[in-house]
């Protein structure tokens, strides 16, 4: 027999509520009645905790470690037995359209402290992938009306946030350079330094996914979410989505927050180092003081679509709409607009070059170099910009936006001189 479940029925006649973000209340949307989610937190508390305790009783009962394995549960419902897999908490009664609750998914180490509700709906989720498709030069003719939606689910996804208190240390080497002309000689001296910076900073909320079912490309790129609407947890804002439970605890995310961190803190610390023409970062060791993370669950709109046979996955953040996911790359458009970018560069280096008298003074391989080298690096970068607009799920590599900016504090700054060096380029002079 399965594990009893909860689920969220309208007490005015029984069906299925759902949690309406933009009215911020659960609804039926058989009666059209409305309920306040503290209300429907009332009415149900005792229900779920009853249920948890025997699924906790049931569970410390079971032979061995079943953490890990799939479990059934019956629809109070309807009655029907449904099998679970261990990290889905919240799903939906395929038999009545009922949200069930698996009671002990959400329970104990498991219950989430904090929850951004879904604020946006399964329409603007929609409405959003057609607009991801608008102004992709290089999206094939036949996507966007020819790909076929699969599945478009609310996914409450869950997310350790991390606070910390970062100390870094960094060596940094710069040049500072001058020019000036001995004859044809153009001479340009270059003064290296070693520059030593030492700081501290604060970071608050760092996100990471803790689902291993979700792509982190998808979830870093969705960011950042509205903390200002973080509530404590209640299950009365599940209904009508999938909520899934941590698989990844909070100390096998911290290595993605901590990369975020040294990343920010390296940025950090070579920004305060000014008056140089170049710096770059010869290393840097940041120590950091944890805070206890916080578990929390956050809103994900997953859309699933097919194309010719191939699978494409977006993602929508829940709150704010932001929408990313990969797109195909009609290559041979690509070619073209490649082909049009270097022939009209072309053009241009060539006239600058026979008619305009640019570079007349050099030899005829500079000004051919000039000719060739131009439109290619012209079709290279436009290819490259027109391609990243494809890719849009990338994974962060750094934590700026929570960086408390004003807690940045150098506590250490060195500069000192190394040697110079010396680079002569010789001119002919111009004959008349």
């Amino acid at each position: 027999m399965g594990i009893e479940s909860v689920n969220y029925q309208c007490p005015a006649c029984g069906g299925p509520l759902r949690y309406d973000g933009a009215k911020a209340l659960l609804v039926c949307d058989h009666c059209d009645s409305e309920f306040a989610v503290a209300d429907i937190e009332a009415r149900y508390a005792s229900k779920q905790q009853a249920a948890e305790e025997k699924a906790q009783k049931a569970t410390a009962s079971a032979s061995g470690d079943a953490s890990g394995l799939d479990s059934a549960y019956v629809c109070s419902s309807c009655g029907a037995e449904l099998v679970c897999d261990a990290s889905t908490a919240v799903s939906e009664c395929p038999y009545c359209g009922n949200p069930v609750v698996a009671a002990d998914r959400l329970a104990g180490d498991f219950q989430p402290q904090l929850v951004i509700p879904f604020k946006l709906d399964h329409k603007a989720a929609k409405e959003a992938l057609a607009k991801h498709y608008e102004g992709k030069i290089l999206l094939p003719k036949s996507f966007a009306g020819g790909n076929r939606i699969n599945e478009v689910q609310g996914v409450y996804v869950p997310f350790w946030l991390y606070d910390t208190e970062a100390a870094g240390s960094a060596v940094f080497e710069a040049t500072r350079s001058r020019t000036h002309y001995e004859g044809d000689d153009e001479v340009i001296e270059t003064d290296h330094f070693t520059v030593e910076r030492d700081g501290a900073m604060s970071f608050a909320r760092v996100p990471v996914d803790g689902s291993t079912k979700m792509p982190d490309a998808h979830m870093d790129a969705i960011e950042p979410y509205d903390y200002e609407a973080l509530v404590p947890f209640s299950v009365a804002y599940m209904p009508g989505f999938v909520a899934n439970r941590y698989d990844e605890d909070a100390d096998a995310c911290r290595e993605r927050a901590q990369k975020r961190i040294d990343s920010s803190v390296e940025q950090a610390l070579q920004a305060s180092v000014e008056g140089y023409d170049t710096v770059s970062c010869e290393s840097c060791d940041v120590e950091k003081k944890w805070a206890d993370p916080v578990y929390a669950l956050m809103p994900v709109w997953m859309l699933g679509t097919t194309w010719e046979g191939q699978q494409f996955l977006f993602a929508m953040n829940g709150q704010t709409g932001r929408l990313v996911g990969d797109l195909p790359i009609d290559k041979k458009k690509r070619a073209l607009i490649g082909l049009g970018v270097f022939a009209a560069f072309f053009a241009a280096c060539y006239a600058a070059v026979n008619f305009g008298g640019f570079l007349a003074e050099n030899e005829g391989f500079i000004q051919w170099g000039f000719i060739i080298l131009v439109p290619l690096l012209a079709m290279l970068l436009v290819c490259a910009v027109l391609t990243a607009q494809m890719r849009s799920a990338v994974e962060a590599t750094e934590a700026n936006r929570y960086l408390d900016n004003d807690s940045i504090e150098i506590t250490h700054s060195h500069d000192s001189f190394d040697y110079t060096t010396t680079e002569r380029i010789h001119h002919e002079s111009k004959k008349d």
